[in-house]
C-alpha cells in the first residue's frame, strides 16, 4: 500500500529561490557568469594536472579528483536551476527527484570523504615524511579513491532507501529550486519523526564527526609544523591554510542544513545556493591560486596552446 500510495504523486512543483523577478534575473545573470567562468577552470585543473608528468604526487591526484567531483557536483543542480529561472512552471518528476537527490549526496558526501583522505595525505607527509613514499603509493591512492567512492553511494543509497518507501499523496509543492531531504520528507504523508532522525543521523552526525576529526588532525599537523625549517614551515602553513578554508566551505553549510531538525529557516536557501552551486565551484581554484607549481603548469600548458 506503501508503494501505491508513493506514487500517487508524480512530480513536484518547485517553488525556486524566490518569487521576485528582479531578484531572479539578478541571481540568473551572476550564476551563469560564475559558472560560465569556473566551470572551465575546474576543467583546466584536471587537464594540467594530467598533461603534466611533474604533477604526479598524490596531493595533485587527490586535487585532480576533487575538481571532478565539485564539477560533476555543479551538474546536479546549476544547469536545472538556470532553466528554471526562465521558466513560468517548474516542474520535476518524482523519479527525476529522487535521481537528484540520490547523485546530490552521493557526490556530495564523495567529497566529504575524499577531504577527509587529503588530510591523511597532509598529515604523512608533514608528520612522517620519511614514510610517505611507502603509505601514499600508488595502489593506496587508488584504494582510498575506490574506499570514498563506495561510501559516497553507501550513504546516498541509504539516503534514497529511506525516501523511496514513504508515501507521498499531495501536496506536492517543494519549497526550494532543487529536491533535496529536507524538504521532501515534508511533503510525504506519513509521521517522519523516525526518518527525520535516521536522516540527520546519517547525514548531520557524519558531517559533524568528520568535520570535528579535521578540525583535529589540522590542529595536530599545525603543532608539528612549528618544529620545521622556516621553508618547510611557510610551505606546510600554506597547504594546511588552504585545506582548512575549504573545509569550512563545505562542511558549515551542510553542517547548517543537515544537523538539524527539518523544520525551514529563512537562510535556507542562501545557503544551498552556495553549498550546491557555488562553493563547489570554487574549492580547486581555491586549492589551485595557492600552488605554485599548479599555476607554473597551467601557465605553460596555456602558453603551448596559444604559440600551436
Amino acid at each position: 500500500m506503501a508503494r501505491e500510495n508513493s506514487t500517487e504523486v508524480t512530480e513536484f512543483i518547485l517553488l525556486g529561490l524566490t518569487q521576485s523577478q528582479d531578484v531572479q534575473l539578478l541571481v540568473f545573470t551572476l550564476v551563469l557568469i560564475f559558472y560560465l567562468i569556473i566551470l572551465p577552470g575546474n576543467f583546466l585543473i584536471i587537464l594540467t594536472i594530467r598533461s603534466d608528468p611533474s604533477l604526479t604526487a598524490p596531493l595533485y591526484f587527490f586535487l585532480g579528483n576533487l575538481a571532478f567531483l565539485d564539477a560533476s557536483y555543479s551538474f546536479i543542480v546549476a544547469p536545472r536551476m538556470l532553466v528554471d529561472f526562465l521558466s513560468e512552471k517548474k516542474v520535476i518528476s518524482y523519479r527525476g527527484c529522487i535521481t537528484q537527490l540520490f547523485f546530490l549526496h552521493f557526490l556530495g558526501a564523495g567529497e566529504m570523504f575524499l577531504l577527509v583522505v587529503m588530510a591523511f595525505d597532509c598529515y604523512i607527509a608533514i608528520c612522517r615524511p620519511l614514510h610517505y613514499s611507502t603509505v601514499m603509493n600508488p595502489r593506496a591512492c587508488y584504494a582510498l579513491l575506490l574506499a570514498l567512492w563506495l561510501g559516497g553511494f553507501t550513504h546516498s543509497i541509504v539516503q534514497v532507501a529511506l525516501i523511496i518507501h514513504l508515501p507521498f499523496c499531495g501536496p506536492n509543492r517543494l519549497d526550494n529550486f532543487f529536491c533535496d531531504v529536507p524538504q521532501v520528507i515534508k511533503l510525504a504523508c506519513a509521521h517522519t519523526f523516525v526518518v527525520e532522525l535516521l536522516m540527520v543521523s546519517n547525514s548531520g552526525l557524519l558531517t559533524l564527526l568528520c568535520f570535528l576529526g579535521l578540525l583535529a588532525s589540522y590542529a595536530v599537523i599545525l603543532c608539528r609544523v612549528k618544529g620545521h625549517s622556516s621553508a618547510g614551515k611557510s610551505k606546510a602553513l600554506s597547504t594546511c591554510t588552504t585545506h582548512i578554508i575549504i573545509v569550512f566551505l563545505m562542511f558549515g553549510p551542510a553542517i547548517f542544513i543537515y544537523t538539524r531538525p527539518f523544520r525551514a529557516f529563512p537562510a535556507d536557501k542562501v545557503v544551498s545556493l552556495f553549498h550546491t552551486v557555488i562553493f563547489p565551484l570554487m574549492n580547486p581554484v581555491i586549492y589551485t591560486l595557492r600552488n605554485q607549481e599548479i599555476k607554473a603548469s597551467m601557465r605553460k600548458l596555456l602558453s603551448h596552446h596559444m604559440v600551436c
